[in-house]
């Protein structure tokens, strides 16, 4: 598929999906709604990836929506808030039901709507230079998706103070490590190349394996603490009998690298 908004590539094992509308801040406008979704799944469904991560053109990483573009298409208006108000959206891997491993790559500002890629991200590291922040109530907006899920991630404080501070100050990539909303910060330079290095060292492992913890994991967040476990006993047991068991282990006596099984 073409993508317009959207660079969609592969380099080994991991897939590439990058924000192209540098001009406006990689804003999401109609376009990019329908390519996110077509592109998470399209790098879902190739066997070959086993990682995907995500990144935006230029110097900024998400600004949220295109207000200006979608003032003027109102169809497509309709429709986000359509999907907003019944929690149908489509942006992110979570929301499309991704369980491939997802890594987020901020290379520069990450404000509102674009919160959301971190916030669904299963690992996120960062330039010095990203910035994160929550405009919503500065532009008379509720704060809701976004920090809901980064409270899971994060100290209930911190989001609290992005969410009401709003436009008027922005997290560093220093502090967010701190905060633990990302677990690497790197010199602008060197994120392309950190985030291809930790996507294939990711990627060496049994992908049937990774797909079951992290649905595992991301389950734990919406049960309580029984209910989650007996969850994931579930696709711990799940497991027993695939190849990739019996390989992992042969392969470590064998000082070789495993042959896992493509999913």
């Amino acid at each position: 598929m073409t993508y317009e908004t959207l660079l969609v590539e592969r380099d080994g094992p991991v897939g590439w999906i990058t924000f192209n509308r540098p001009d406006v801040g990689n804003a999401m406008n109609a376009t990019m709604f329908g390519e996110l979704e077509q592109a998470w799944r399209e790098l879902d469904a190739d066997p070959k990836v086993r990682v995907i991560v995500n990144t935006g053109a230029g110097s900024a990483f998400q600004t949220g929506l295109d207000v200006v573009q979608l003032a003027r298409d109102k169809d497509a208006l309709r429709e986000q808030s359509r999907r907003t108000r019944d929690a149908e959206l489509r942006l992110t891997a979570w929301q499309n039901e991704v369980w491939k491993p997802v890594i987020a790559a901020v290379n520069g500002v990450c404000a509102g709507g674009g919160l959301h890629f971190v916030a669904d991200a299963d690992i996120v590291i960062a330039a010095t230079t990203a910035t994160f922040l929550d405009p919503h109530v500065s532009i008379g907006q509720v704060s809701a998706y976004e920090t809901i899920a980064l409270a899971r991630k994060s100290p209930m404080e911190a989001v609290l103070r992005m969410a009401l501070v709003g436009r008027y100050e922005r997290v560093t990539a220093e502090r967010a490590l701190q905060l633990g909303i990302l677990s690497q910060v790197v010199a602008p330079e060197l994120l392309h190349d950190a985030a291809q290095q930790l996507a294939e060292m990711v990627a060496r492992n049994s992908p049937a394996a990774m797909r079951a913890s992290k649905q595992a994991l991301w389950g734990a967040l919406e049960l309580g603490l029984s209910d989650a476990c007996r969850a994931g006993g579930q696709l711990l047991v799940g497991m027993f009998g695939h190849p990739d068991q019996a390989e992992g282990p042969l392969a470590f006596a064998e000082k070789r690298v495993p042959q896992w099984q493509e999913i």
